[in-house]
């Protein structure tokens, strides 16, 4: 296990109406003018805007509001909140949503009190100061309620990137299962594809001896495929929401990634998907992880053999390790299939003729590569892309 430091400072306020105590958190983290950031209508049909803002006229908070965040969520749109924000002088970012609203809020709370053009910190530039941001999360997913990261897509280029900073942390986390009860399925089904991929970029690592990590890794994945399945069948089953609720939290707040190397380039495979075609996240994780571990599992085939007889149940073949290793990705494969999850490019619409430009999106070079666990060229990248076809 490798040394590391490890704070996760969120306060999580987890169950049914927390979403009341919204005004209480804003105010004991500091909060006196704040900015709602949200999505689209379903906030404002479902109630929980007015339970919202109610608790937050409760506590005496003066409000101002922008929503219209989109999946992927864009540039264009952050700027205009951080010219509100600094017209109304915020000083507390609250973002009701799933991962993409958490995204641009934290984009918002950066670029405030950012002299530069926020994007500075989509292309390498850590955030050392930002407003303080609350969440009220309403899709589970993403896990950036507990996390440090933030994707934006630049609308100009076209390229989406993260950015991260442990200020971005936010504040408070509001998780209320109930919130999750109207999610469509596919809906559902992507944010916990995401969250399988989050545990993976961390389970596939260099590093040697992390037993108690490994066993975090698979927990959260066994989980996930437990309860999802539930959750398809019956959503207004409040246990198996609560279990994938915190499952998206822990898989992203890096309990599960400390001591170890991480590899994420499966998501900076993706995020060119998302960024062109505008797939939802999660199903394009869907289709580009399974053609990542194709393609890699021959670098560390022990690891492969781990994940296949310990998540997926495989029997281990010891004369024939690789076939092993493959039969687990191939269990991966029908899992996602069974939960209705696209695993090729043509069920999300991506194009054969387009993986130049992903490529290009990417930005790699030999020198430049992307990823630990393999770091990743132009020819890995687009044979790995050829792999989803």
């Amino acid at each position: 296990m490798d040394n590391f430091t490890f704070c996760s400072p969120t306060l999580f306020a987890f169950g049914r109406g927390e979403e009341r105590r919204t005004g209480e958190l804003v105010r004991k983290s500091g909060g006196s003018r704040v900015l709602l950031h949200y999505g689209g209508g379903s906030i404002k049909r479902s109630g929980l805007y007015d339970r919202v803002m109610a608790a937050l006229h409760e506590q005496g908070l003066s409000v101002c509001e922008l929503g219209g965040v989109r999946p992927n969520p864009r540039s264009g749109l952050v700027y205009e909140g951080i010219a509100l924000a600094r017209r109304e002088r915020v000083d507390f970012v609250l973002a009701v949503g799933g991962g993409s609203v958490i995204d641009s809020a934290k984009a918002i709370a950066a670029g405030a009190v950012y002299e530069g053009d926020f994007l500075d910190f989509y292309k390498g530039k850590i955030v050392t100061s930002s407003l303080p941001v609350g969440v009220v999360l309403t899709i589970p997913a993403a896990g950036s309620e507990g996390s440090p990261n933030t994707v934006i897509t630049n609308e100009k280029t076209g390229v989406k990137k993260g950015g991260r900073g442990e200020v971005l942390r936010p504040r408070f986390a509001v998780l209320n299962p109930e919130l999750c009860f109207t999610l469509p399925p596919y809906q559902s089904a992507s944010g916990a594809t995401d969250m399988m991929a989050h545990v993976l970029e961390r389970y596939f690592t260099t590093t040697q001896n992390v037993e108690l990590t490994d066993r975090l890794c698979e927990a959260v994945l066994l989980t996930v495929m437990s309860e999802l399945p539930k959750v398809l069948r019956d959503p207004t089953d409040y246990d198996a929401q609560a279990n994938l609720m915190w499952a998206g939290t822990v898989a992203h707040n890096n309990s599960c990634g400390v001591g170890r190397t991480q590899d994420w380039g499966s998501h900076a495979l993706e995020h060119q998907l998302s960024a062109l075609y505008d797939v939802a996240h999660g199903a394009g994780l869907a289709v580009m992880f399974p053609a990542w571990m194709r393609y890699v599992c021959h670098r560390d085939t022990a690891r492969f053999v781990k994940l296949a007889t310990r998540v997926f149940g495989c029997e281990e073949n010891t004369a024939d390790p690789m076939s092993t290793a493959l039969e687990g990705i191939d269990r991966f494969v029908a899992f996602l299939r069974s939960v209705g999850m696209p695993t090729t490019f043509g069920e999300i619409g991506a194009r054969e003729q387009d993986i130049p430009r992903m490529v290009e999106l990417m930005g790699v070079s030999e020198e430049k590569k992307v990823g630990v666990f393999f770091p990743m060229g132009p020819r890995d990248v687009e044979a790995i892309y050829r792999l989803a076809l």
